[in-house]
């Protein structure tokens, strides 16, 4: 296992999967997620994928969010947007790529996790994934990723998500939108994933590309947006208040 996370590519049949890892919970320092959002990008001109198949390495966490190491180490405020853009580029990468970008979610996901599920076209994942946005309790919120989780749940439940930051389990997030559908078993869910990304495999690039136009339709101004949310999160984590509060939450 590679001490620093890696972010892994094989392309198969059509199916394009995309492995990402980290010892700390899958969490995403900015090297990963950069590297995530290129090799996202990438496959969007590839005419050998037909398909995205985004996971995490493990049994456990999905994905832990950003590096709380990599947000404090922000010294000033150039810095600290650069580190919000990571899950904004992400984000974005998977928005504009062209293939459907199908994603396995098999543990639970905090923060800039749940974003990478909300920016998925379709979400199979399991019955014991539950998901937590974080943010308001450290002092900032869920600023990036918020037009993402959004678009899936609804004002209403985004609020609800924003505001309760415990955790939420995956009847909740299946009844709000950001999982498709949910397995009990990893077998299950493994199976049901690889038999989906398979067949989409097997489809009309043209058509998927039309449909993935008409499911994005009205997300033109997040090249504008995105960046302007992660001013308001680089401010934030710069105040005093913000950064005890993410020390705090290391040590526990």
């Amino acid at each position: 296992m590679p001490e620093n996370g890696s972010v892994e590519v094989q392309i198969a049949d059509g199916v394009a999967a995309v492995t990402f890892f980290h010892p700390k919970k899958n969490s995403l320092p900015g090297s990963l997620l950069r590297q995530l959002a290129a090799e996202i990008e990438q496959l969007g001109a590839n005419d050998q994928a037909r398909v995205v198949a985004l996971t995490s390495r493990g049994e456990g966490p999905f994905c832990a969010g950003a590096s709380f190491d990599e947000m404090l180490a922000a010294q000033d405020f150039e810095q600290a947007r650069t580190f919000f853009m990571g899950f904004a580029q992400v984000i974005l990468a998977m928005k504009n790529c062209p293939k459907f970008v199908i994603t396995r979610v098999q543990g639970k996901a905090v923060g800039g996790g749940v974003g990478l599920i909300a920016a998925s076209d379709y979400v199979l994942a399991s019955r014991r994934a539950s998901i937590k946005l974080a943010e308001f309790a450290l002092g900032f919120g869920p600023f990036v990723i918020g037009p993402a989780v959004e678009r899936k749940t609804g004002q209403s439940a985004f609020a609800a998500a924003s505001i309760d930051t415990a955790w939420h389990d995956a009847d909740w997030c299946k009844a709000n939108g950001l999982y498709t559908v949910t397995y009990e078993s990893a077998q299950d869910l493994d199976d049901a994933f690889n038999q989906l990304t398979s067949r989409l495999a097997k489809t009309s690039p043209e058509a998927v590309a039309e449909l993935k136009r008409v499911f994005w339709e009205g997300t033109q101004q997040w090249e504008m947006l995105l960046p302007a949310r992660a001013e308001i999160s680089a401010r934030l984590i710069l105040s005093d208040f913000t950064r005890t509060a993410i020390s705090a939450f290391k040590q526990r």
